[in-house]
């Protein structure tokens, strides 16, 4: 079990990134959140299985197709033992 929090930034917000992310975590049993920042960014943490955290890690580098994403700042946390995946 790993988290990482990862910070996205570019054109993020409007383009269904929230909604993608949310669908790709669930389907792969990944637990956590994502939520639009003021300053325009995304923020995510994904919670579970190594492969899993990792895949939600590099679609967040590229995003849906709308999105164009200028960067994502990835850092390593310790788990919580979250439950489920939600859109703040």
């Amino acid at each position: 079990m790993i988290r990482r929090r990862v910070i996205i930034t570019g054109r993020v917000q409007g383009v269904f990134f929230r909604d993608t992310t949310r669908r790709r975590a669930e389907a792969a049993g990944v637990a956590g959140w994502v939520t639009n920042r003021p300053d325009g960014s995304v923020e995510a943490v994904f919670e579970g299985e190594d492969e899993a955290v990792n895949q939600l890690v590099e679609f967040s580098r590229r995003g849906p197709s709308g999105a164009h994403v200028d960067s994502a700042a990835v850092s390593e946390e310790e788990p919580e033992g979250l439950t489920g995946f939600g859109v703040r």
